[in-house]
């Protein structure tokens, strides 16, 4: 189950998966288009690969990086079931608050 909150939670991260929205990308690419150092790439790629968001291969000694379009529709569904329970919840409360008429003045 990917933790899209670890993986879309740096700006970095984003701007290689906006990158990758383009279109695969080697890493000697990716690193080129940043003011970082290459093990700093890497440590954000690595993010992205344990979290199922990007996939690698190898083309001849070059690493090929790319959307994992399976992974991001998962991390995509978990997020907006997140999203809905969070929203459901404070719905029971608003209910709750409103069933009990229990209405605020609003000069206090």
């Amino acid at each position: 189950m990917p933790d899209v909150y670890r993986a879309l939670g740096d700006s970095t991260r984003r701007r290689i998966l906006s990158m990758l929205k383009q279109g695969n990308k080697s890493q000697k690419e990716i690193v080129e288009a940043f003011d970082i150092s290459q093990p700093a790439i890497k440590k954000h790629l690595n993010i992205l690969l344990e979290e199922g968001i990007i996939s690698e291969s190898l083309s001849g000694k070059y690493r090929i990086y790319s959307l994992n379009l399976n992974g991001l529709q998962i991390a995509y569904h978990e997020m907006l079931q997140y999203i809905g329970e969070l929203l459901d919840d404070q719905l029971v409360s608003l209910k709750d608050y409103v069933e009990k008429g229990e209405f605020r003045d609003e000069d206090d």
